[in-house]
């Protein structure tokens, strides 16, 4: 299906910096900005953060990136194809 689409699939393989980089500096803002500034009662709570954290992350926060636009404004307010 991905080959009928034109879609490559990336074979860089495990450990390669350039599959992981946005990855590795999203939990790292989540894990300063939110997990190790909390103390959780449970994984409920814990749960409930995130989801508040990651709402505002992607639909309130700015990201300097992307024009300083939220990803759901660039994202999501495309036409459709």
């Amino acid at each position: 299906m991905l080959e009928a689409h034109d879609v490559r699939i990336s074979m860089d393989g495990k450990g390669c910096y350039q599959d992981n980089i946005f990855v590795e500096r999203l939990w790292r803002s989540v894990k300063y900005k939110c997990v190790y500034l909390k103390a959780f009662e449970d994984g409920v709570h814990l749960r409930g953060e995130l989801k508040r954290y990651f709402t505002w992350f992607n639909k309130e926060r700015p990201h300097q990136g992307l024009d300083d636009a939220t990803p759901d404004e660039v994202y999501f307010d495309q036409p459709l194809i």
